[in-house]
C-alpha cells in the first residue's frame, strides 16, 4: 500500500473543502416529452439538442423583473470545488470560475450579488421556491432538466475524466486499467456508472463529495478518483501525489446558468451578458486566472446554440 505524507497546508485545504459537495450529473437524454409545468414559460417538448437555449436580448428592465429576490441576484453556488468555486481559506471569499461569471452577470443587471452555498442536489429545489434566482455551480446541460429549469447558453464544455496517483499517470491508458480498483465518486451520482459501462470490473466507492474522495485517496482506501475534467484538476493542484493522466473523455459535460423555468427574459439577457464576455475577450480572462493554470491547457469559449 502506498503511503502519501501530505503537505499540512493541503490536509487543511481538504478538511476546509470537505463542508459543501460537488454533484456529477446524469448524461443527456436523446429526447424528453414530460409537458412544462403549468404557467411556466413555453419549453419545446423535443430535445434534440440540450444545448440549445433562448435569443440573447439586452432587455435589462424585464430581466431585473423577473428576480425573485428584489434588488439583489441571489446565487446558488458550491463552497468546496476549488478553482471552479470554493471558500478562500486566506480571505474566507468564494472565488472561482463560476463565481466570477456570476459576479459579471450581477454587474450588467446593475444589482449585488449575494452567494449561497448549496448542494448540488439542492439546486433546482432552491430555484423552484425562490430562495436564488441562477444557479453557477458546474451545472450539466441536459434534456431532463430543461423540464424544470431553464439554463443559458453553455459557458463551459468539461469532460468527465480519471485521476489517479501521480507514479501511475504516466502508464494509465484508460478505463481498462481500472479493472479490480477502487474508484470513488460522490454518492447519487453517474461517474462511476459512466466508468463501469466500459470498465464493469470497477469496484465502486462512494463519498460525500469529491473532496472526501480526495481523502479516501490520501488515506489510501480508494485507488483512483472520476469526476469533470475542471473537478479533478482542482484536486490535483490541492495534492501533489495525484494527477489528471492524458486520457480520452468518458462524457461530455456541458456547463449553464440554470434558472426558474419561468424567467425567460432573465435568461436572454444573461445570454447576451455571455456574448459579450466571449467578444471582448473577457470569458478567456477568467478561463486563464482559474483554470488554465490546473488544467493546463488553452481554451475557447464555447459557441453559442439558440432558436429555442
Amino acid at each position: 500500500m502506498r503511503i502519501r505524507v501530505l503537505a499540512v497546508t493541503l490536509t487543511a485545504t481538504a478538511a476546509l473543502l470537505a463542508g459543501c459537495g460537488y454533484d456529477a450529473t446524469p448524461l443527456p437524454k436523446a429526447e424528453n416529452s414530460t409537458p412544462a409545468a403549468p404557467g411556466a414559460a413555453a419549453t419545446p417538448v423535443e430535445c434534440t439538442n440540450p444545448t440549445q437555449s433562448y435569443d440573447p436580448s439586452g432587455d435589462k428592465a424585464a430581466a431585473v423583473k423577473q428576480l425573485t429576490n428584489k434588488g439583489r441576484l441571489v446565487v446558488g453556488v458550491s463552497g468546496d470545488t476549488y478553482k471552479m468555486g470554493f471558500t478562500d481559506p486566506t480571505d474566507g471569499k468564494l472565488k472561482g470560475f463560476d463565481i466570477a461569471f456570476a459576479e459579471e452577470i450581477g454587474k450588467a443587471l446593475g444589482v449585488p450579488v449575494e452567494y449561497r452555498v448549496i448542494q448540488a442536489s439542492d439546486r433546482i429545489t432552491m430555484l423552484d421556491d425562490g430562495r436564488i434566482d441562477m444557479v453557477a455551480r458546474n451545472m450539466t446541460v441536459n434534456c431532463d432538466r430543461w423540464t424544470q429549469v431553464a439554463f443559458s447558453a453553455v459557458y463551459y464544455n468539461a469532460t468527465q475524466k480519471v485521476l489517479v496517483g501521480s507514479d501511475e499517470a504516466d502508464t494509465y491508458t484508460g478505463p481498462a486499467d481500472l479493472a479490480g480498483k477502487r474508484v470513488c465518486a460522490p454518492a447519487s451520482t453517474t461517474s462511476v456508472a459512466n466508468i463501469k459501462k466500459i470498465e464493469p470490473d470497477v469496484v465502486a466507492v462512494e463519498a460525500g463529495t469529491h473532496t472526501g474522495c480526495l481523502i479516501k485517496f490520501q488515506n489510501s482506501e480508494v485507488d483512483a478518483i472520476t469526476g469533470d475534467d475542471t473537478v479533478l484538476a482542482g484536486l490535483a493542484a490541492q495534492d501533489p501525489y495525484t494527477a489528471v493522466p492524458q486520457q480520452e473523455k468518458l462524457t461530455d459535460e456541458p456547463y449553464g446558468l440554470a434558472f426558474n423555468k419561468g424567467d425567460v427574459a432573465l435568461v436572454r439577457f444573461v445570454n447576451s451578458v455571455l456574448d459579450q464576455m466571449r467578444a471582448n475577450g473577457r470569458w478567456t480572462e477568467i478561463y486563464d486566472q482559474w483554470l488554465k493554470p490546473t488544467l493546463t491547457v488553452d481554451a475557447t469559449p464555447p459557441t453559442p446554440v439558440y432558436g429555442r
